[in-house]
């Protein structure tokens, strides 16, 4: 007995949850979650990445005739 009280409290505080949006301070949030805020002109998220590119065409090998030479061995 007194599930039915638990239950309707539960599904309250779902339905709260659920409907209620508050305004949200994203400023805070930032700052309280430590992300450091950018300051370049770019708009693309990967400009300060490191440029693979030069790896991948040094070791983009073809798998595939990799197998088939496996294949005609076997």
């Amino acid at each position: 007995m007194g599930r039915g009280r638990a239950k309707a409290k539960q599904i309250k505080v779902a339905r709260k949850l659920k409907y209620y949006s508050p305004d949200t301070d994203l400023g805070a949030l930032q700052k309280e979650l430590g992300a450091e805020q950018r300051n370049s002109d770019s708009s693309d998220p990967y400009d300060d990445e490191f440029d693979y590119s030069d790896y991948a065409d040094k070791y983009n090998v073809d798998d595939d005739d990799e197998d088939e030479d496996t294949q005609r061995e076997s």
